[in-house]
């Protein structure tokens, strides 16, 4: 085999390569094995068909193309070897010359990871917000605490926004009810329009035993987009009544004997809150900075199998919800080339970041161990709902092992980054990885489940 490569940009080469006729023979060989399996001539039996016949019945064009597809990748691999080239993602392959008995020449462009030189990690500064907590966010989470422990209270008197309302709902179009339009005592809090529309308005101001009509327009079922009537009647109506917000308040919503103590918890929690988001904020920084640090070029080709694979999970994602693109494109106020853009722009941004911090993980020769990569299987299969041993073997039997086990290494290398770069507040305070990542080690900055490996 010779073979040329020849560099297209700093991100993609194409090698030329050519196999002397004699050097398919092994592929050759294969190939009269597998068709010979696979057809019945009679008076020969299957496996057993000579050359010749094969050749007769099937077509000797056949048989070297099957020889020529078994042996292109492995003359590829053997010239990516010999040249030393990283490859990144599939190749493209155009065979340019080939006949019976001449030589195979064929073309393979592909990306390649890009020469990258890293800044000096101990030299990158981050600066992330404050940590400040006011005594209004500290109210508001009581209030969000006082609700939970709420009664509700019957009263003689008209609902209005805020009371709970017992009520019997019927529905019909053109005088025909409305299948799984008709419900009886069902539990409402008015105001929350978590029911049909224009119902909360005609509930405030309704008293027990009182009855009504509105009219609604359906959003599902086959009255989809029809006007409705629908008669509802209110049963009782109900007042929300909150705890008075006092020492027994707190031995009652949590294991402090005092209001002073239960505040003070619920500012240390909001404090661990606002440290695992500064954590986030500073990963975020810091791996933007070291992609325009080192002036990072994104393969085209990886970018449009990222795309292409951020495309496949938004519209899974859609389906389980039962919704469709279009769906969300009105929800979202947004066009399918806005959506395009965003999703080339998270891409191009992601695929950067793999760079970097796989050229990071070999500068410093990081390993990943039998156990890191075990523990990584055991946690997504436990998100997976499956066991590890199923887990495992469905990312062999789809070639995706080296997948996870690139995320391993890059969220090794990703840790590193985090412990060198200097971290501070908006105050000038230096953070360390330690005060982020708070007393139970929240926040943990390697999980990027959603990166995909795309080295050969």
């Amino acid at each position: 085999m010779k073979s040329t490569v020849e560099t297209l940009s700093p991100t993609r080469v194409r090698l030329a390569i050519e196999v002397p006729f004699a050097e398919l023979e092994p592929s050759l060989k294969k190939a009269y094995r597998e068709i010979g399996a696979q057809v019945t001539i009679p008076g020969f039996r299957r496996g057993k068909v000579p050359a010749a016949v094969i050749d007769q019945r099937v077509g000797r064009g056949a048989v070297l193309n099957e020889a020529v597809q078994e042996a292109i990748p492995a003359q590829f691999l053997a010239a990516v070897r010999e040249h030393e080239v990283k490859t990144l993602g599939r190749p493209e392959v155009e065979i340019t010359e080939f006949a019976d008995g001449a030589p195979l020449k064929f073309t393979a462009e592909i990306d390649v990871r890009p020469e990258i030189t890293l800044p000096n990690l101990e030299e990158v500064e981050v600066t992330v917000d404050e940590v400040q907590i006011g005594d209004q966010e500290i109210d508001e989470q009581l209030a969000a605490l006082r609700d939970r422990f709420s009664t509700l209270k019957t009263v003689e008197r008209a609902a209005a926004n805020g009371d709970y309302v017992q009520l019997d709902l019927a529905a019909t179009v053109d005088g025909e009810e409305v299948p799984g339009g008709t419900a009886t005592n069902v539990s409402h809090e008015v105001g929350s329009g978590q029911l049909l529309p224009g119902l909360d308005e005609v509930l405030v101001g309704m008293s027990a035993d009182d009855s009504t009509t509105f009219t609604t327009q359906l959003v599902g079922g086959e009255y989809a987009g029809r006007d409705a009537e629908v008669a509802v009647t209110v049963r009782t109506v109900k007042e929300k009544q909150l705890p008075e917000l006092d020492d027994d308040f707190a031995q009652l919503a949590s294991e402090f004997d005092t209001l002073d103590e239960l505040r003070a918890d619920l500012r240390t929690r909001l404090e661990r809150v606002k440290r695992v988001e500064q954590l986030y904020d500073a990963r975020d920084k810091a791996l933007k900075a070291l992609v325009e640090a080192a002036d990072v070029p994104a393969p085209e080709g990886i970018v449009r199998e990222e795309v292409e694979q951020r495309k496949e999970a938004m519209n899974d994602q859609l389906q389980r919800i039962g919704a469709s693109m279009d769906d969300y494109l009105q929800s979202e106020g947004k066009s399918q080339e806005e959506i395009d853009t965003e999703l080339s722009e998270a891409a191009v941004e992601g695929v950067r970041i793999q760079l970097v911090l796989d050229t990071l993980a070999d500068a410093e020769d990081i390993q990943v161990s039998d156990d890191e990569f075990g523990h990584e299987i055991v946690h997504r299969a436990q998100r997976a709902g499956v066991s590890p041993q199923q887990y495992y073997d469905q990312l062999i039997r789809s070639g995706l092992a080296a997948a996870v086990f690139g995320d391993v290494r890059r969220g090794k290398a990703l840790a590193m980054v985090m412990e060198r770069v200097k971290i501070r507040d908006a105050a000038g305070n230096e953070l360390s990885l330690d005060d982020l990542r708070g007393a139970d080690g929240a926040g943990e900055e390697h999980d990027h489940d959603h990166d995909h490996d795309h080295e050969d």
